[in-house]
């Protein structure tokens, strides 16, 4: 052969619903099981599956907020949440 073609490993038939049933074979590769969340990527003509990363809620944290705030003493907020409350709830 001139070159190697990628071989299959597994088949699924996608049903009515457009589910399909992942094979023992890709979910120990993959090693997924239930519960776990796949990702399907499209690479040209081709569709990339993988198992989806897995990130904590401090991980997601750290994303969103890089810098962590500044250290507050329990009475700032509590003088905090009192002037939001304050302001909020404000009649005109």
């Amino acid at each position: 052969m001139p070159y190697d073609l990628p071989m299959s490993i597994a088949h699924s038939k996608v049903t009515a619903q457009g589910q399909i049933s992942v094979p023992l074979e890709v979910r120990r590769k993959l090693a997924v099981g239930p519960g776990s969340i796949l990702e399907w990527e499209q690479e040209g003509d081709r569709m990339i599956v993988r198992r989806a990363g897995k990130f904590s809620s401090l991980d997601i944290h750290a994303a969103l907020f890089p810098t962590p705030p500044p250290p507050r003493t329990l009475e700032e907020l509590k003088a905090g949440i009192a002037q939001h409350l304050k302001a909020k709830h404000a009649r005109d």
